[in-house]
């Protein structure tokens, strides 16, 4: 199951919500879980490079069925992860990055949040994925 047009309207808005109640301007990226676009967003005055890096945030989310800080985690200097921001065309391993979950528990998209600190990236990706599913993955999520 992907996350459909209107879920991904849903996420944005909800994102984007948060995003002005905290007083920040975003880029907002949904990806479906083969990890395509399915819908952005960018705020007026939100940063041009932070439309890239939203977009590798939901991937990069996608890809490991993790929050990208979690990945982020793992990939310090000694870590498991070591290096993997150098695997597939770019990852970011810094928080804003969050799967989304349906309610079978299927991992169905992921959403990228970039603009402002990482406590707020974060913030604002989880205010848009738990409007639309879950954000928790059981032991072992589907994987396309």
């Amino acid at each position: 199951m992907h996350v459909t047009i209107e879920q991904a309207q849903q996420a944005i808005e909800a994102a984007r919500a948060k995003a002005a109640a905290i007083g920040t301007q975003m880029c907002i990226a949904i990806v479906d879980s083969g990890g395509n676009l399915k819908a952005f967003y960018r705020m007026d005055d939100a940063w041009v490079g932070s439309i890239d890096i939203a977009q590798k945030k939901a991937k990069t989310a996608l890809f490991f069925g993790m929050p990208t800080g979690q990945i982020g985690q793992l990939s310090q200097p000694g870590g498991p992860l070591y290096g993997i921001e150098h695997s597939n065309d770019g990852l970011i391993t810094f928080p804003g990055g969050i799967p989304i979950v349906d309610e079978d528990g299927v991992m169905s998209g992921a959403i990228g949040v970039s603009g402002s600190t990482v406590e707020n990236d974060h913030a604002v990706a989880e205010a848009g994925a738990q409007a639309i599913g879950r954000t928790e993955l059981p032991a072992h999520p589907w994987r396309t």
